[in-house]
């Protein structure tokens, strides 16, 4: 009988190319494995074509492009037959919009605020500027909307199985007003020539019947297009007459009228660049294509939710992962209606239900409590792994040279600010306009705090911006928690601190406002209903501003090392001691014993063993250094300058060979690698927003990033470099795999779920996505796995380099993990003493759940160990012994013994998972904290 908490789940990306069924057909791979639950991409229906399924444009239907109904059937019966739950990644916050295949949208375009599903989107309708009508901006022209007007590139066109008109520019339907139809219809007619026919005296006894401004309205329209699709000859009297409205050279009076008509619309058309200063709907980042949806209104959230209830009802789905919830208005009132629908689906036979957020922690940030929340997705578990793996001695090494070649501070915080600068300037400044204009609308809302100009207002809220430290806060419509209070006083005091001009208040305001103190009994009369809308809706702003500023674009920037550049992690970090990660995993098994823990996702900036190998850069980092002064004078010729322009730059030319190091395949080259670098390259450049961007693309650097490239990586015209590349590549690669083991084997035993990214059983060298989306060969896989019954250890680790032993050490694992199921579920944590010259190279602690146990030991910083990464390390070279006392170890300790050699432990592989007895006195379970 399957566990709800999982014992290991195991993410798969599901496209067109690969299915329900191809997911079906490895359910019994993944049952082999030691997996207990399938985490499934999103599966609700997604734009045509999409490679990640968050695009959603109905959340009520089940992706056809994925098998639909039946496909998805199909994969449910073998999961079933093999008891495996499903987990899905689902997408609360937004829907793909634009283009012609999300009906709430083309809804929202056709009505606007009349429209039923208008409450389910965050749009300030009445901010656009020049217009006397509210309206939606939509960005999405390729030139300017004069030329694409001009050169005939938007359409009016009629659908006469509807009996509907619509706009079209290119693959985007623009549905038309039906208020606007009488005087289309009237314009058509006479242009077709058709005023004294039958057909055309139908049409225009059928326009004439609806007069004013509104009419036909929203109850009158389907009557309306109903009769106009049903007059005999009136289809072609519109094809004809259409020709009115047909924009394009030489046409000026057309061009005029089409204009007119799309002018008197609920939305405006607009270049895709305008987005970052005049878009007035909530989007997903800066992705104009993905709309918020305020799931904090009771229709909308029971809308999107149904088919989950009945997924739930029909005990089809075992666990929920809610994607980017730091986007949701209220997460707090969002987790509690979620408890009850799921509560409701189950009804009678309620059982525990899996449930895990992605949400990304600052340093020393709490998880806040959400009803019914295991944990998250595990990227600060990630990060965790990664610090206490690396060697502290060589970060300081690597940051010296980072500062010279960047003539940086090694300090993240100046990096970060600018970076935030750029995102407000460029990417979201639509949204903090949204903001401003609110805030300066309560200002003026009192004789007290009139006097507050916009544009002091504005300042003032981009400072607190600058130097908000985290994600976002949880305030809810009542009193906010001290932790938000503080996070909140703290930032406006470095706002205020930078601030230059005379301050009169405006910072005590401010910070009133945010924390809606405002509005409390006794205090000068502002706006309640504004108030709660401005201090939620920042909140739902600083989210995004962090992940674009930090992710996407200081991640970028600051390449000391690049295996910290993680998402959930600090670039600029110091390693962890053994005994402060010791002390987190024992708040972790006392506070989220159940979140998951991740070592690659679909959102890492790297695969988990491109980043296990650039740890060993940190102990290595004399050579690392003397190898990049090289390489920097060896390519010198390759670089491609013009005038003042270098490409690459001097920062991200040292980024690119980290990357290069980190995903350089086993054995060599392979012949896609070139373009998979290149594009890694752009997509980094882009992201990092100095010599190039997405929003201004440089064309010219860019050029000379793909040359750069190709030349050194040309062995015509590179071969020293690429000699000695590879010669360093060798060590860095085993030192990588040792990193592995220990990386995996931590993830697998310490308080948490170990999720598994797809294809990740082998060594895993992916980029950024979309590399990381690559086709996984799971044949291969599956053939190697029923090999590897009965695993020759010494074997398997002489032949490291095909990745057998990853799979091979999964797999014991997560058997394991099935035996002791308890002692990992609901296990304690305790950590082991080490003796001897190695015991900093060790990590050993206990999990222990009444007289069950499974002890750990881990090796780490190999350098010494394996002549630098030239040889495996053998088991004499492993110095010390692992304290047991307590437990029995069948053949190992018991009967006296208290200790094992770290040599014994460490025969063939650097990592071990003992079953263990526990013989001292049992004390009564303590009932589990969060704070």
């Amino acid at each position: 009988m399957r566990a709800a908490i999982p014992i290991a789940t195991y993410r798969l990306q599901l496209t067109a190319s690969f299915d329900f069924d191809a997911a079906a057909a490895i359910v019994p791979y993944l049952k082999a494995l030691g997996i207990t639950h399938l985490y499934a991409s999103p599966f609700m229906k997604a734009r045509k074509g999409s490679t990640h399924g968050y695009d959603i444009v109905d959340h009520t239907q089940i992706n056809p492009e994925l098998g639909g109904d039946a496909g998805f059937e199909r994969l449910s019966r073998a999961l079933k037959q093999h008891d495996l739950g499903l987990i899905l990644d689902f997408v609360p916050n937004h829907v793909g919009v634009h283009f012609a295949d999300n009906p709430w949208w083309l809804d929202v375009l056709e009505w606007g605020p009349a429209s039923p599903h208008a409450v389910s989107f965050d749009i300030d309708w009445d901010i656009l500027p020049y217009r006397a009508r509210g309206g939606v901006l939509l960005p999405i022209i390729g030139s300017s909307y004069g030329q694409a007007l001009e050169k005939g590139e938007i359409e009016l066109r009629y659908d006469a199985d509807e009996g509907s008109f619509s706009a079209w520019y290119f693959e985007h339907r623009l549905p038309i007003a039906p208020e606007r139809y009488r005087e289309i219809l009237r314009s058509v007619v006479k242009e077709a020539g058709a005023e004294n026919g039958a057909a055309g005296k139908r049409i225009l006894e059928l326009a004439s019947r609806y007069r004013g401004l509104r009419h036909p309205n929203r109850k009158e329209a389907p009557a309306f297009k109903a009769e106009l699709k049903s007059i005999a000859g009136g289809a072609d009297i519109i094809a004809r007459g259409i020709d009115a409205y047909r924009a394009g050279p030489d046409r000026a009076a057309q061009i005029l009228a089409l204009h007119h008509l799309l002018e008197r619309q609920h939305y405006r058309l607009g270049h895709w660049r305008l987005a970052s200063s005049d878009i007035n709907y909530r989007r997903f980042f800066d992705v104009n294509t993905l709309a918020g949806l305020r799931v904090e209104d009771a229709g909308t959230f029971d809308a999107i939710h149904r088919l989950v209830k009945k997924l739930i009802a029909e005990n089809k789905l075992q666990g929920l992962r809610l994607d980017h919830i730091d986007g949701l208005r209220d997460p707090v009132q969002y987790f509690q209606r979620l408890r009850r629908l799921i509560r409701d689906a189950q009804g009678e036979k309620a059982t525990p239900f899996y449930m895990v957020v992605e949400k990304i922690l600052g340093e020393h940030e709490k998880l806040h409590p959400f009803s019914g929340v295991h944990g998250t997705t595990g990227y600060e578990w990630l990060n965790t792994i990664t610090r206490v793996l690396i060697d502290g001695n060589g970060l300081d090494p690597l940051g010296e040279v980072w500062r010279q070649i960047s003539n940086m501070s090694p300090k993240l915080e100046p990096v970060l600010k600018d970076a935030k600068r750029r995102v407000l300037e460029t990417l979201l400044t639509s949204e903090f306009t949204v903001l401003t204009r609110l805030l300066a609308r309560i200002a003026g809302g009192h004789y007290s705090t009139r006097d507050f100009s916009a544009d002091s207002l504005r300042q003032a809220l981009e400072l607190y911006v600058l130097h908000f430290p985290v994600y976002r806060t949880y305030l809810t419509s009542a009193e906010p928690s001290g932790h938000d209070r503080t996070l909140i006083s703290e930032a406006i005091e470095k706002a205020r601190a930078d601030w230059f001009a005379a301050d009169e208040g405006i910072f005590e305001f401010l910070r009133d406002t945010l924390t809606m103190d405002l509005i409390k009994p006794g205090r000068p009369a502002h706006s309640a209903p504004r108030v709660r809308r401005f201090a939620l809706k920042v909140q739902q702003f600083t989210g995004p501003m962090m992940a674009k500023s930090l992710e996407d674009t200081a991640f970028y920037r600051y390449h000391r090392l690049i295996a910290l550049n993680e998402v959930g992690g600090d670039p600029s970090a110091r390693a962890l001691s053994v005994d402060a990660f010791h002390e987190t995993m024992k708040v972790r098994a006392r506070e989220w014993p159940h979140g998951m823990t991740a070592t690659a996702t679909h959102d890492t900036k790297r695969g988990e063993d491109a980043r296990a190998r650039l740890m060993a850069l940190a102990e290595l980092p004399g050579e690392w250094v003397s190898a990049v002064a090289r390489w920097k004078i060896l390519n010198a010729p390759q670089l491609v300058i013009k005038g003042e322009m270098r490409a690459p730059s001097a920062t991200f030319e040292y980024m690119l060979y980290q990357a290069l190091l980190g995903a350089w395949p086993m054995g060599g080259r392979d012949g896609q690698f070139l373009e998979r670098i290149q594009a890694y390259a752009l997509k980094a450049a882009r992201e990092g927003k100095q010599e190039t961007s997405w929003l201004n693309p440089n064309q010219a650097y860019e050029a000379g990033l793909r040359t750069f490239l190709s030349r050194i990586l040309d062995r015509s015209t590179s071969a020293e470099f690429l000699n000695s590349l590879e010669t360093l590549a060798q060590r860095v690669s085993l030192l990588g795999a040792l990193n592995s083991l220990s990386q995996i084997t931590l993830k697998a035993t310490i308080p948490g779920v170990p999720d598994f990214y797809q294809g990740t059983e082998f060594w895993d060298l992916s980029l950024v996505d979309p590399d990381n989306r690559r086709p996984v060969d799971f044949a291969e896989r599956t053939s190697v796995l029923t090999s590897l019954e009965a695993p020759d250890w010494e074997s398997l680790a002489q032949n490291w380099h095909n990745g057998h032993v990853k799979l091979a050490w999964t797999r014991r694992l997560l058997k394991l993990r099935t035996e002791l199921a308890d002692v990992f579920a609901h296990g304690d944590y305790q950590p082991l003493e080490i003796a001897g010259p190695h015991r900093d190279h060790v990590i050993g602690f206990v999990r222990r759940h009444g007289r069950d146990a499974a002890i750990t030991a881990v090796a780490k910083s190999f350098a010494p160990l394996s002549q630098g990464g030239r040889v495996w390390p053998r088991a004499e070279s492993y110095d010390g012994t692992l304290d047991l006392n307590g437990y029995s170890v069948e053949g190992i300790a018991g009967d006296g013994m208290t200790e094992v050699r770290l040599s014994a432990l460490f025969r063939h592989l650097p990592v071990a998972v003992l079953k263990a007895g526990f013989e001292g006195a049992l004390k009564p379970a303590r009932k589990r904290v969060r704070s």
